[in-house]
């Protein structure tokens, strides 16, 4: 009985590559247990190995991959499960996804837009606040994701605010611009966050070590920051 270890809560390319090699290996959904790295102890007996090269080829649709890749942002520790039951499933039936009232399709098509609705508030809601002043300011935001959507949503405040350098913080992991990529650090506790003042002394504390502004390019904030 395999148990199979992503690397983070939303590695998809673990679980599409773990998933595959299930498949191929006829491995049943119910033999399978997914958990994520740190999340839960080792298991006490050594986890199944997998064929490193199975026999055999399938494909499932691109409706399926998009599908995946939204509900996996989901918090329902439950969804890697989920996911590998409509991959089995769909190797025998390529129509499955059509059939919206299937319980495991129902499932994951609400998983997909409560993660897109949460993406959706995160765009809206965000508001930077400036610290600093001149060659040192920096935009500082708190965020309190429903689902694990701030990796996939950062790019969108590095596109819309490419030539300011700011911080997302939230509680799963943050999100740092600094005009040339985006990247993800550990998240905060919230405690650390109650007050503006705090989540500044926070993001100072932990966070302004691995932003250098002479990287920016320009320091030009764009119109409407924040909206």
């Amino acid at each position: 009985m395999p148990t199979i270890t992503l690397e983070c809560e939303t590695d998809f390319d673990g679980w599409r590559k773990a998933a595959r090699a299930l498949v191929l290996s006829e491995v049943r959904p119910s033999d399978v247990t997914w958990r994520v790295r740190g999340n839960a102890p080792e298991p006490v007996e050594p986890s199944a190995l997998l064929p490193e090269r199975p026999h055999g080829t399938f494909s499932v649709s691109a409706k399926f991959i998009t599908l995946a890749q939204s509900a996996i942002l989901h918090r329902d520790p439950l969804r890697f499960a989920l996911l590998y039951r409509l991959l089995w499933r769909l190797r025998g039936d390529h129509d499955l996804l059509l059939r919206a009232s299937d319980p495991d399709v129902s499932q994951a098509i609400a998983m997909a837009k409560a993660v897109h609705c949460d993406q959706y508030r995160m765009r809206a809601s965000i508001r930077f606040r400036e610290i600093g002043r001149e060659q040192k300011s920096h935009y500082l935001a708190w965020f309190e994701p429903d689902h694990h959507i701030v990796q996939a949503t950062a790019p969108f405040f590095a596109h819309r605010f490419a030539d300011m350098p700011w911080s997302i913080l939230t509680p799963d992991v943050c999100a740092h611009w600094d005009g040339h990529a985006v990247l993800i650090t550990s998240g905060v506790n919230d405690t650390e966050a109650s007050t503006e003042d705090r989540l500044e002394e926070t993001w100072r504390r932990m966070c302004a070590g691995i932003f250098n502004p002479a990287r920016l390019k320009t320091k030009t904030t764009p119109t409407g920051a924040g909206k």
